[in-house]
């Protein structure tokens, strides 16, 4: 089964990382999305992470009834910080049986050669990306890409976190049932920006 992974911290997850998977599934040879959280991304500031398993709760519940969109912990079993070439060697070793692709963004391509071992990962996954305003994609590094025509919603994790931090209203941003558990527990209220 050809499985896309969607890396991500997910901080939160929000209706944009959502509707991009459903894209995939609905437009692509995927056959599961499975939404990695990240617990500690080697090119972010953990600083404004919420905890990993707080987050992966987030997205459980974003995902509620879905069957081929599945939020995956695998990288909370593997050494920190995450560095995907690490999660991908260990995902083809213990399902031999699947194929993996990556789903992202235009932005986050364009910072491929900064990824440990890139050209192993380039060299071995297919990638699925959508485009990020004002990242056009170029494939300079000959991977192969399959390039999605996703919409493109423009929806930030990290203006949803300054909307809380500063008391807006973040509904229609993320799925209702994240909002609610987001009030509940005064997520990201605390945390720096």
């Amino acid at each position: 089964m050809n499985i896309g992974l969607y890396f991500g911290s997910f901080n939160p997850v929000h209706n944009g990382h959502l509707i991009i998977a459903n894209h995939v599934i609905n437009y692509t040879d995927i056959k599961q999305v499975w939404m990695v959280v990240t617990p500690q991304n080697p090119h972010k500031n953990s600083t404004t992470l919420l905890n990993e398993y707080d987050r992966l709760h987030l997205v459980q519940l974003a995902l509620d009834g879905e069957t081929k969109i599945k939020a995956s912990s695998i990288e909370f079993k593997l050494p920190r910080p995450s560095f995907t070439i690490d999660t991908l060697t260990y995902l083809k070793e213990k399902f031999p049986q699947h194929q993996f692709s990556i789903i992202m963004g235009s932005d986050s391509f364009t910072n491929i050669t900064k990824w440990k071992n890139h050209h192993l990962i380039i060299k071995e996954f297919d990638f699925y990306l959508y485009e990020r305003k004002g990242f056009t994609i170029k494939n300079e590094v000959k991977a192969k890409l399959n390039i999605l025509d996703a919409p493109i919603v423009q929806i930030s994790s990290t203006k949803i976190r300054d909307m809380i931090k500063s008391g807006k209203s973040i509904r229609y941003l993320v799925p209702d049932i994240v909002n609610k558990e987001i009030k509940e527990n005064a997520y990201y209220k605390k945390l720096k920006q």
